[in-house]
């Protein structure tokens, strides 16, 4: 705004990006009586009253009395009015022009680009009408002797336009500032997470290294995440280097990205030894296993001789690979755990934990293959020394699914009783196959089974129409 005194400069944006805008030129007597104006309008209401006694009783200039004077008063005060609206507008444009800085400086979202094109508007137009009124003060010198009624006339007429026009301005700009509301509160709560968050990541950082200390204190070298934590030295750098370099939305993001970083470094760090102990422990316990299921393997073999004597070759020959394959995975195993015995001792955590994994998977493999075979053989007996209780037990799950579908109904829903009838005839199937000097009792256990997961599908679905209400 014209005649604006230096502002103090932002906290957040360099004072050469935003320059203080020029005055319209002055003349020097304006400029004198512009400053005395405002001087006076800045007295204590009793020395302003004073003010003209003292001119009175000084004998230096002749007064004309009568309805000059009246209209020299009258546009003195129209000039005491216009200074004061000009001191008003003033403030408020260094205020707001400050509040506009807050939100450039944190927010570039077309609604914050728009305020700063909208504040630019209005500070023409208040560079309009100040102008209009440095114009006002200069057209006319209210303190000569001289002075005509018709000019002091002139005078006040154009000095309560001038006060008009700025106090209209200034209506313009406080509802400007209203409406800037949401982007002020958005950008001064962006300012007020700018410190602690910038002071968070620093703490973090410190955690970070301390703990890092810590563990190499131990013995653990923990050279990995040394280098995570090193990597993050630019970004501690950047944030030392401030919100007014790099933004104040950036500085947020990368502060809260270090403290994330750095705590995760911090976690790790303070785990490791907890790490390598529990490295150690699957270790042993991943050997142990291995060794125990060696001795397993060796059982299968004759599990499967019993087995080929005593049923059909259709019981068993799938059985036939497990010897061998329990002793590749053993064997696999325990190469594994040897390379996951040097990472440990390299202290390559990562690997290591990875190799563990494979050798776990490797063992549950096995585990269930040597499993099986014994499971077979069990299962086998059972259905060769009494057929019925399967029977019987099948026989039950569909009854039971025939009772449900049923119930609350004259006659099945199709898509109930047709699965259910198919399962009937299938375990009649099934215990057609026990018939016969070699009965498969593999294929008579695998298709009871069948029946009972299809049972149990339709109960399924049963249950779920009527909670749908269908």
């Amino acid at each position: 705004m014209t005649a604006t005194p230096p502002q103090p400069e932002s906290p957040l944006v360099p004072r050469a990006h935003h320059p203080a805008p020029r005055a319209p030129h002055v003349g020097r007597p304006a400029r004198h009586a512009l400053r005395d104006t405002l001087a006076l309008a800045a007295l204590p209401l009793v020395v302003a009253l004073a003010l003209p006694a003292a001119f009175a009783g000084g004998g230096t200039r002749r007064w004309f009395g009568g309805r000059a004077e009246n209209q020299r008063a009258e546009a003195q005060a129209a000039k005491d009015a216009a200074a004061a609206a000009f001191y008003e507008l003033d403030t408020a444009q260094r205020d707001l022009r400050i509040s506009i800085e807050t939100i450039t400086a944190v927010d570039d979202s077309p609604a914050a680009r728009r305020a700063v094109a909208d504040f630019q508007a209005v500070s023409a137009r208040i560079d309009e009408v100040s102008h209009q009124y440095i114009q006002a003060v200069d057209a006319y010198d209210l303190d000569r002797d001289d002075l005509e009624a018709s000019a002091a006339s002139q005078a006040r007429t154009a000095l309560t336009r001038a006060k008009d026009d700025l106090t209209n301005v200034k209506r313009e700009l406080d509802r400007f500032g209203d409406s800037l509301g949401p982007l002020i509160g958005k950008a001064e709560t962006q300012l007020a997470r700018l410190a602690p968050a910038v002071e968070r990541a620093r703490q973090g950082l410190l955690a970070a290294s301390n703990a890092l200390d810590a563990v190499r204190g131990s013995g653990l070298t923990a050279d990995d995440l040394a280098a995570r934590l090193a990597a993050l030295g630019p970004e501690l750098t950047k944030l030392n280097q401030g919100a007014g370099q790099h933004g104040v939305p950036q500085t947020l993001e990368r502060a809260e990205r270090v403290a994330q970083q750095a705590e995760a470094v911090r976690v790790e760090a303070e785990r490791l030894p907890e790490r390598a102990a529990e490295i150690d422990h699957r270790l042993v316990s991943l050997r142990t296993r291995a060794q125990a299921l060696t001795t397993r393997a060796e059982q299968v073999e004759p599990v499967l001789s019993e087995l080929r004597r005593r049923f059909a070759a259709a019981c068993w020959q799938d059985l036939q690979h497990v010897p061998d394959l329990a002793e590749r995975n053993v064997e696999q195993a325990e190469l594994k755990l040897r390379e996951a015995r040097a990472a440990r001792d390299d202290q390559r955590w990562p690997d290591a934990t990875a190799l563990l994994s494979t050798v776990r998977a490797l063992l549950n493999t096995t585990d269930e293959s040597v499993s099986a075979a014994g499971d077979r053989l069990r299962r086998l007996n059972a259905v060769q020394k009494d057929p019925q209780q399967e029977i019987d037990r099948t026989r039950f799950a569909i009854r039971d699914a025939q009772r449900l579908a049923m119930a609350g109904r004259n006659t099945p829903d199709p898509r109930h009783a047709r699965p259910l009838d198919d399962a009937v005839a299938r375990l009649d199937r099934a215990i057609g196959t026990l018939e016969g000097r070699h009965p498969d009792y593999w294929h008579f256990l695998t298709e009871t089974e069948a029946v009972r997961q299809t049972v149990a599908q339709v109960v399924s679905q049963i249950r779920d129409d009527r909670g749908a209400g269908h």
